[in-house]
């Protein structure tokens, strides 16, 4: 039996099984900390923060600036890499579960 992890999607507020949000972070490799990444396979170091996988759930985070808030980052974020991720229809299917 498995236990199932909730986590609240920073766009919407909804809490959803973790299996169906995306996992975002800083990028390890930008010094200057402002650069989101997607973490589907969700082994990136750092804080990470949950959202809704489609441009809908994107749009209302930025409108929100909940990026920032949910990092807690007080600097302009740089969230392209997360849109491009989701406008290039890229899933979750394919991670392996651990």
């Amino acid at each position: 039996m498995t236990n199932i992890r909730y986590r609240t999607c920073i766009a919407t507020r909804s809490k959803r099984p973790d299996d169906e949000l995306l996992r975002v972070v800083i990028s390890p490799d930008d010094p200057e900390r402002r650069t989101v990444v997607a973490d589907p396979d969700r082994r990136l170091p750092g804080r990470g923060a949950w959202i809704y996988p489609d441009l809908a759930a994107y749009e209302l985070a930025e409108k929100r600036r909940a990026f920032a808030r949910a990092l807690r980052v007080s600097t302009p974020l740089d969230t392209g890499h997360v849109r491009e991720f989701l406008e290039a229809g890229k899933t979750l299917a394919n991670r392996e579960r651990g």
